[in-house]
């Protein structure tokens, strides 16, 4: 009887643990296909780059190309191209929107945390009012105050200028919300400690604040880059007369027209315009789990 018990006890163990097994590649199963979902479009992108145009245009599908080549990438890069604007080059293109996401990039991280600070630690009248029409601001589509923005901008003779492309969109009310939730969770005792040993309130918002908002401001600062460094539309309005600052995404447009479109160098103009964006999310992956936790923290 007591073996019977047992073989009947290790038995159910054993399909347990086997069940546990199961759920497990299962998941992996499920995990796996969704990367593949994910991935595959940018992978085929990328391979498809490298292919002649005879085999990006061919009927029949083959994933790798029969015979590999960059002369997509060499004719992305040959200076002057047929499908530009004159005075546009893809380098050039690529150097602008650098610019100006780099530019956008420091002028936001800079106004909106002061904006968060003042939001979250000073007492000012107003305040209330002010936040609550910034957080309802938060829910109104930039595509409906893009008519008002380009009427302010025309009327202040921004157009076809460098600071059209960046002032516009360097106050981000999402970057506000999420430093001021952030710097609520600061306790006041560290702050009030400096104010009695005589430290100015930009003196902590340098030394304090900023030092322990290194997470945030690369969440939001990738954020930032990514929304310039992607933007098409508003370039599209403001400078469309100045090529020397067309946008990267801008100026891929030029590759689909009225004769047609020029697959290879689509294709290999989208790939050159990924890679800063895969870069940053590598290198900058241990912080954006980091981003994770402190908003489902907060």
């Amino acid at each position: 009887m007591e073996q019977n018990a047992r073989q009947s006890v290790s038995g159910g163990f054993g399909k347990e643990k086997a069940l546990r097994l199961a759920k497990k590649i299962l998941l992996w199963l499920i995990g796996a296909a969704l990367v593949f979902i994910s991935v595959f479009p940018f992978l085929w992108v990328v391979i498809s780059s490298l292919k002649p145009l005879s085999e990006i245009e061919s009927i029949r599908f083959h994933f790798f190309p029969i015979r590999w080549t960059g002369e997509n990438y060499e004719q992305l890069f040959a200076g002057k191209s047929v499908y530009f604007p004159r005075g546009a080059s893809f380098a050039l293109s690529i150097g602008m929107t650098l610019l100006v996401s780099l530019t956008a990039l420091a002028l936001s991280l800079i106004v909106n945390s002061l904006a968060a600070y003042a939001f979250a630690r000073l007492e000012f009248p107003g305040k209330k009012l002010l936040w609550i029409v910034y957080a309802i601001n938060m829910f109104v589509p930039n595509i409906a105050v893009l008519i008002p923005c380009y009427w302010v901008v025309s009327k202040l003779g921004m157009i076809n200028n460098f600071l059209v492309l960046v002032l516009p969109g360097v106050t981000y009310i999402w970057s506000i919300f999420f430093y001021r939730q952030y710097y609520l969770g600061i306790p006041r005792s560290i702050e009030e400690a400096a104010l009695i040993d005589g430290c100015s309130r930009i003196g902590i918002y340098i030394r304090m604040f900023v030092p322990m908002s290194v997470t945030p401001f690369i969440i939001m600062g990738l954020s930032v880059f990514q929304g310039f460094w992607n933007s098409y539309l508003w370039p599209m309005m403001t400078v469309q007369a100045n090529p020397a600052l067309y946008q990267v995404n801008q100026l891929i447009a030029y590759f689909r027209n009225t004769q047609g479109t020029a697959w290879g160098l689509l294709l290999a103009g989208t790939t050159v315009t990924c890679i800063p964006l895969v870069l940053m999310l590598v290198v900058m992956q241990r912080y954006i789990m980091q981003g994770i936790k402190i908003s489902g923290i907060k």
